[in-house]
Formats: structure tokens, sequence, C-alpha cells
């Protein structure tokens, strides 16, 4: 039972300081993220991390994906296309080598200074979707350029840790991980085309409740899991499935029916759950080192980002909030940390302090893109979200 008082909690904190934050000027995202670390151990310990509650947060950010997905304008996606590639680039290129940098200044082997600038190329839009929606953004060719970027970066990185871990001797065969996103993307498009509007079809007649809901979910689900036994993250897999019935006639009723089903209990938990991770034990003897390390990671990423694009010829303020939806480091840094922690490649003291670090470009991330987003020739109501 303690887990149904902690998903009550979690509910009523995370709508109270969402609520709190739009109040404040601010994307809801953010109180709930705070509001996570409130409740979590590093300060009221009402909520305490664990096993199950984790997979109901990666339950929340798959269906936020999966919607993101399903909001997508297939057209505007094609054409985003080269703008996605440049931002998606040019926003690895800066902190892999800026983060290099950092970890030779840091005395670490040349392999350790290639994995921690790895590390800081990394993203995760999760957060910076739910921003977008709430700043009207999702479906403009800045957020359609932003997740296409997303997609490109994650299977960039995930191919350039493959090629480092061989390079470090683990057991990767770099060939076979490749030949894997290949087979992966390529029979996500034939599925997506082929198979997911028949499945739909056949499924929406059924004489059961929410019969096309479920066929909507199991086809999410299912695009999450493969993507990540194929080394492509889950989140990805999702934001596929979404885009691949955004296309059918049953689109609008999916959606609606899925944001409710997401928004009432699923995504909020992941929200707040990123806080109650938060660990502060020791961080007073290496605050010169989190500071550091978040300055580096905001402002590369941010900069590296927006100069792809700028290149891509948005305007400069645009440009700039591309850039910083892109900073947040999200779940993806933390399993390349994860990985890193494993293999050796950094020790437990290194480990503590990246996921603070991660968490700071987490939650520095929604108000940065409100300040870039919302200029005064584009000042757009803020819509309250779930």
């Amino acid at each position: 039972m303690e887990l149904i008082f902690e998903l009550a909690i979690i509910l009523l904190a995370s709508k109270l300081a969402g609520d709190i934050s739009v109040k404040l000027g601010q994307p809801s995202v953010l109180g709930k993220l705070l509001i996570g670390i409130v409740l979590g151990p590093a300060v009221l310990g009402l909520v305490s991390e664990t096993k199950t509650l984790e997979e109901i947060s990666q339950i929340g950010v798959i269906l936020l994906m999966f919607i993101a997905g399903l909001e997508t304008d297939v057209n505007e996606f094609k054409r985003s296309g080269k703008a996605s590639a440049l931002v998606g680039v040019s926003g690895i290129v800066v902190p892999l080598f800026v983060g290099y940098i950092a970890g030779i200044l840091m005395n670490m082997t040349n392999i350790e200074a290639m994995f921690l600038g790895l590390l800081l190329s990394a993203t995760s839009v999760s957060i910076s979707v739910q921003a977008l929606k709430e700043l009207n953004k999702m479906q403009s060719k800045e957020g359609i350029t932003i997740l296409g970027a997303a997609v490109i970066d994650d299977v960039l990185v995930i191919i350039a840790l493959a090629f480092l871990m061989s390079m470090a001797g683990g057991d990767v065969n770099l060939s076979m991980v490749i030949i894997k996103k290949v087979l992966f993307f390529g029979g996500a498009i034939l599925v997506a085309w082929k198979i997911v509007p028949w499945v739909l079809k056949k499924f929406a007649p059924l004489k059961v409740t929410e019969s096309l809901i479920s066929a909507a979910l199991i086809i999410c689900f299912l695009y999450a899991y493969v993507a990540e036994i194929t080394g492509v993250a889950a989140i990805i897999g999702a934001y596929i499935a979404g885009v691949a019935i955004s296309v059918t006639d049953y689109k609008h009723e999916i959606f609606e029916k899925v944001e409710t089903i997401g928004y009432s209990i699923f995504v909020p938990v992941f929200f707040t759950s990123i806080g109650v991770k938060a660990s502060f034990d020791g961080i007073t003897q290496h605050i010169g080192l989190i500071i550091g390390l978040s300055v580096l990671a905001i402002l590369t990423k941010l900069v590296g980002s927006a100069v792809g694009a700028r290149m891509a010829k948005f305007p400069w303020r645009s440009s700039l909030g591309i850039g910083a939806a892109m900073v947040s480091r999200g779940e993806v840094a933390l399993i390349i940390a994860t990985i890193g922690l494993e293999t050796k490649l950094i020790n437990q003291e290194l480990f503590a302090i990246l996921v603070i670090v991660v968490l700071i470009t987490t939650i520095v991330t929604p108000p940065m893109m409100k300040y870039f987003f919302n200029t005064r020739s584009d000042v757009r109501e803020m819509k309250p979200s779930a």
C-alpha cells in the first residue's frame, strides 16, 4: 500500500507545483521537477526511489514521446530533415570536443576524457517536449526540428559510445551495433507504412471497450521495446510509433484518449521521479566541479545546437530556443554514466557528480526555452498542462 500512498502524494504535489510554476510565469514542468526533489530523500523523504516507481516513470516518458509523435506533422518533419541534421550533429561536436578538453584538464586518460565528452553530447528531449507543448511550439518548425535532431543525436551518440567501448577493450561489436540500428529504423518505417494502419483498421471494429486505444498502446510499447533491445532508446521507438499513427484516420481519437491516460498519472510520475532521484550527499566537497561541469554542459549544448540551427537559416532567437531545448541530458546521459561506472571509465565519486549535473541541465531547460521562445513579437499564452 505504500506505493498507493506515494502515487497519491506525487499526483497531488505535481499538479499543485505545476500550477504554481505557471502562475509564476514558468512552464509547469519546472515545478514538477522541483517538487520531486522536495518529496524525495533529499528533503522530506515522503517518496523513495523504488523499482516499481521507476517502471511507472518509464511508462510515463514512453507515453509522453508517443503523444509527441502523434502531434508531429509528417510533411513538416520531412522538410526539416536538413535542419534537424545540422542541429543534431553540431549539438554533438561542440560538447564532445570541449568535454574531452575538460577531461584532459581533470587528468583523465584519453579514453576517459572522450567518454566524458560523449556523455555531455547526449540529449533527452522528453522534458523539452512538455515545454514545447506549453509554449504551443510542438507543431512549429522549431519543434519539429528539435524532435528530429533528438533522433539523430541519439543514434550518433550510441554508435559513438559503441566505438569508444570497443577502443576501451570492451566486448562490443561495432559493426553489429550499426547493423542493429539500420535494421530497427528500416523495419520501423516498413511496419509504420504497411502494418500499423492495417492493425488499427482491424482493431477499430472489435466489440470490446476501447479496442482502438489498446491497439495504439500495443504498437507504442512494441516499438519502444524493440528500440530498446536494438540499442536505440525506448523513447525514440515510442516517438516513431506516434508518428506512424499520426498519418492514419485514427490520429485524433487516439491522441485525445492517450493524452488523458498519460497525463492523468504516468507523465506526472515521470517528471516528479526525476527530482526524487536527486542526492546531495557530499555536494559541498565538489561544488566547484559541479558548477564548472554544469556550466560546460549547458553552454556547449546551447551554443552547439544553436549554431546548427543558425546554419539552417533560423533567426538567432529561435536558434537559441532550439539550443536550449537540446540542453537537457535526462535519462539518456544517466544510462551512459551508468555504463561508464560499470566499465570503470568513471569512478563512483564522478558518477555522483554527473548525476547532479544531469539534474541541473534538466531543471534549467524549461525556463531557458520559455525565455528564448517567448519573444515580444511572438508571445503566446501558456496552455495549462496536466
